[in-house]
C-alpha cells in the first residue's frame, strides 16, 4: 500500500489493504484550515482518512489528498485509503449510487477505498413541508445499492457502520456482496465481545471509532482517558492514556479511527506499533466497567420505526 508509512493494514475480505490506523475528521470543532491538517497527518504517515456526508469534511479531505499527491507527500491517489459514510437522508434504494456519486464529487475522486452504510436508519425529507421522519429502514434494498457501487468501481470495498450483532447476521445472511467492515463504538470501555465474534466468523473486519471514548464531545464518555486503570499502564510503561488504549485495540485485532488536530498527539497515536501490553496489563483492563456511550437515542421514538434503545441495539445495550 503506502510507502514510508509505519502504521501495518490488514487485509479486508475483498483483498485490499486497509491501514489499522485512520485519521478521523468527524468533530463539531474542525481546525480552521482542516486541509492543511490532514496534509500534516500524511505527511506523518497517516495513510487512512475518514469521512462521511454527514461531517461536512468530505471536500477538506479531498483537497489534503490533492495536495499529498501534488506535492509528493505521496507517490499517488492509489497510496491513500479514504473511507466515507451513507448518511440516513440516503439510506434508500434508489439514493445509494446518487448519493455516492455526490460524495466522490465533493471529495474530487473517481472512487471511494471504503464505503460504509453510516447508521442502519432511514430517513425521509420532505423538502417542500421542511419537514423529515424516520421510516423502516431496508436493510436488503440498501445492501443491494451498495452491492451497484462496487460494481461500478465507485466504491473497492464496502461495509457498514453501528450495525449490533443481530444486523450483522440478518445481513451478512442476504448480503451477495459481504460486508467488509464494521464501524462500531468499541473501546476499553465498551469491548463489543459479542459483536467482534459474529464479525470475526464471518470475515468481517471491525473498526473502532470513539476509540478514546469520544472525550470532551456532547455524547462521550470519560471511561478510557479518566480510567485510573489505564493511567497506573501509562505511568508503569512510560506511554500516554490515549496511547494505551489503542494499543489495547491494535492487539484486538481490530482496525480504529483516532481523531486529534493536535500535531504532537497525531505523532503519538501513530506510537504505538512497537511495543505490547504485559499479560498484567491486560488483566486489569478486562476490569473496567462497560458502558455503552453512543447510544443513538435520536433515532428512537415512539412513533419511528424503533421504538426503544432495546430495539434499536438488537438488546446490545
Amino acid at each position: 500500500m503506502a510507502s514510508g508509512s509505519m502504521i501495518p493494514c490488514v487485509t479486508l475480505n475483498t483483498g485490499h489493504a486497509m491501514p489499522v490506523l485512520g485519521f478521523g475528521t468527524g468533530s463539531s470543532r474542525t481546525p480552521e484550515d482542516l486541509p492543511a491538517t490532514i496534509l500534516h497527518a500524511v505527511r506523518l504517515g497517516y495513510r487512512h482518512l475518514d469521512t462521511a456526508s454527514l461531517y461536512g469534511t468530505e471536500a477538506a479531505v479531498g483537497a489534503a489528498v490533492a495536495a499529498a499527491v501534488s506535492s509528493g507527500a505521496v507517490a499517488s491517489r492509489a497510496d491513500l485509503f479514504v473511507t466515507s459514510k451513507l448518511w440516513i437522508a440516503d439510506a434508500h434504494p434508489g439514493r445509494v449510487v446518487p448519493a455516492l456519486r455526490e460524495s466522490l464529487g465533493r471529495l474530487g475522486l473517481d472512487y471511494l477505498d471504503l464505503f460504509l452504510v453510516h447508521w442502519p436508519v432511514a430517513r425521509d425529507d420532505d423538502d417542500e413541508e421542511k419537514k423529515s421522519r424516520l421510516v423502516p429502514f431496508d436493510m436488503e434494498g440498501v445492501w443491494r445499492g451498495m452491492e451497484e457501487c462496487h460494481r461500478l468501481g465507485l466504491a473497492k470495498a464496502i461495509g457498514v457502520s453501528n450495525f449490533s450483532a443481530a444486523k450483522m447476521a440478518k445481513l451478512i445472511d442476504l448480503a451477495q456482496v459481504p460486508p467488509a467492515v464494521n464501524q462500531v463504538e468499541m473501546n476499553v470501555g465498551w469491548r463489543q465481545e459479542k459483536l467482534r465474534e459474529v464479525c470475526a466468523v464471518n470475515g468481517v473486519v471491525v473498526t473502532a471509532f470513539s476509540p478514546l471514548g469520544a472525550h470532551g464531545s456532547d455524547w462521550g464518555s470519560n471511561a478510557v482517558m479518566e480510567s485510573d486503570v489505564l493511567r497506573d499502564v501509562a505511568a508503569t510503561r512510560g506511554k500516554t492514556i490515549a496511547q494505551v488504549a489503542l494499543r489495547w485495540l491494535h492487539e484486538q485485532g481490530v482496525g480504529f479511527v483516532a481523531r486529534s488536530f493536535n500535531k504532537e498527539r497525531m505523532k503519538q497515536n501513530m506510537d504505538i506499533f512497537d511495543w505490547e501490553l504485559n499479560e498484567d496489563d491486560k488483566e486489569n483492563i478486562m476490569q473496567i466497567p462497560q458502558r455503552r456511550a453512543c447510544q443513538g437515542e435520536y433515532f428512537v421514538s415512539p412513533n419511528g420505526p424503533y421504538k426503544s434503545l432495546q430495539e434499536f441495539w438488537d438488546g446490545e445495550i
